[in-house]
């Protein structure tokens, strides 16, 4: 929103959640001397002048004013400022609506029964809620900004799957899952060097990258293709595209490239990587005389915003002549949607998208992250019947140039007969 308008808007929100917050925060300090009151006021207000600035400075100059990194921890400060505002507001309210609703009694009760617990029409502000909502607050600020430190905090997941039907030539084949590169986010290519590391490190027979490779242009992996280059195995390296690959964020033609170029040199880029990118179509996987189906898609989304350029039919007409299935499918919300109702047979499906928000809390017996309330399938392994979902979180980050909770994940699943 580079608009007078919009950027007036938008000033005016944070300039309302600065009065809002600081109105608790006199609350819990009303107790403080004068000289400690000062210097918490200051640091407050010195932070929210700051973060305005920020904005505004940030919508108002191009990627020229300032390096990427800058510019990106830059706006992810902000933001985490603002999220955290807006959670402590959230308590603040609650204490409002009970202020309120007690203010109502007052006026429409006896006096007897409301005079005697509040005096005048002055209700004060509950000490407690003010704390509950600052500390929430503070808390999601830290974690966010702490987060910074995660993006590249590879963790390597092993998972045994077992099958009824895999031919017993594969029993044992170890498939490296890794989702969502999003090279255009990148700022630090030794840390990125460490976790393709990781990635050659667990000697997989087969690689699988389930899309995003870049955020929008294939110009975005010039700097990493002597990176991603050196992922090989011996039964191949496979690859499909996700909603990112296509460019659909981005104002066409972009330094004189269009759309259509774009992805022509992104698909060329896959090739030059030494993947095979796989565009509706499947292929077959043979060990020791026996084979099995490995199915690819463009991406398929059940979610209206994203693209639906997938074409299962097509992938699918001849696969069913093999007892073993894999489905490189981008967007997980494909599995519900068409895979189970439609392709029962498919046995395995490999996913990424979600990121798992990058947010969230993952611990064992207990995964929460705000993205569960828009993917059923968002983070690990799903089944139903004998159809199997694994969803990697994802390799790279966008928007938010950190995680916290759910940290960036090689996934290692080892196929076995049940």
């Amino acid at each position: 929103m580079r608009t007078p308008l919009g950027t007036t808007i938008i000033v005016s929100i944070m300039i309302l959640l600065d009065f809002y917050v600081f109105s608790a925060l006199q609350s819990v300090t009303a107790s403080a001397s004068e000289n400690t009151r000062t210097i918490i006021y200051g640091i407050y207000w010195m932070v929210a002048i700051l973060a305005i600035a920020g904005l505004v400075l940030f919508i108002f100059t191009d990627a020229t004013f300032m390096t990427k990194k800058v510019r990106t921890y830059l706006f992810a400060t902000i933001l985490a400022f603002v999220f955290a505002q807006i959670l402590s507001s959230v308590f603040f309210m609650v204490d409002d609506v009970r202020r309120i609703i007690q203010w109502i009694a007052q006026k429409i009760v006896t006096k007897n029964t409301v005079v005697a617990q509040i005096e005048g029409d002055n209700i004060p502000r509950s000490v407690f809620l003010n704390w509950v909502g600052l500390a929430a607050g503070t808390t999601l600020f830290g974690s966010l900004v702490y987060g910074f430190t995660n993006k590249y905090n590879y963790r390597v997941k092993h998972i045994k799957l077992p099958f009824d039907n895999l031919p017993p030539a594969f029993n044992g084949l170890k498939i490296v899952h890794f989702s969502d590169v999003h090279s255009g986010s990148f700022m630090d290519k030794k840390a990125v060097e460490e976790g393709v590391k990781k990635i050659i490190e667990q000697k997989a027979d087969i690689i699988i990258f389930s899309g995003d490779l870049v955020n929008d242009r294939a110009t975005e992996m010039e700097n990493y293709m002597n990176v991603f280059n050196k992922i090989t195995a011996p039964m191949g390296v496979f690859s499909t595209l996700g909603n990112h690959d296509y460019g659909d964020y981005v104002k066409w033609p972009y330094e004189g490239v269009t759309r259509e170029q774009n992805l022509i040199h992104l698909a060329q880029v896959h090739k030059e990587l030494g993947w095979q990118l796989m565009m509706n179509e499947h292929v077959v996987l043979e060990k020791d005389g026996e084979k099995i189906a490995l199915i690819g898609i463009e991406n398929w989304s059940a979610k209206a915003r994203f693209p639906k350029h997938g074409d299962m039919k097509k992938a699918y007409a001849g696969a069913q002549n093999y007892p073993f299935k894999i489905l490189i499918s981008h967007d997980p919300s494909h599995w519900d949607a068409q895979v189970k109702p439609d392709y029962s047979d498919v046995d395995l499906t490999l996913s990424g998208h979600t990121h798992g928000m990058q947010f969230g809390v993952e611990i064992p017996g207990f995964k929460w992250s705000p993205v569960q309330y828009f993917y059923k399938e968002w983070d690990g392994l799903y089944e139903e019947g004998k159809q199997k979902l694994y969803v990697n979180p994802g390799f790279g980050f966008i928007g938010y140039p950190g995680r916290v909770g759910i940290m960036p994940e090689i996934t290692v699943i080892e196929l076995t007969t049940a």
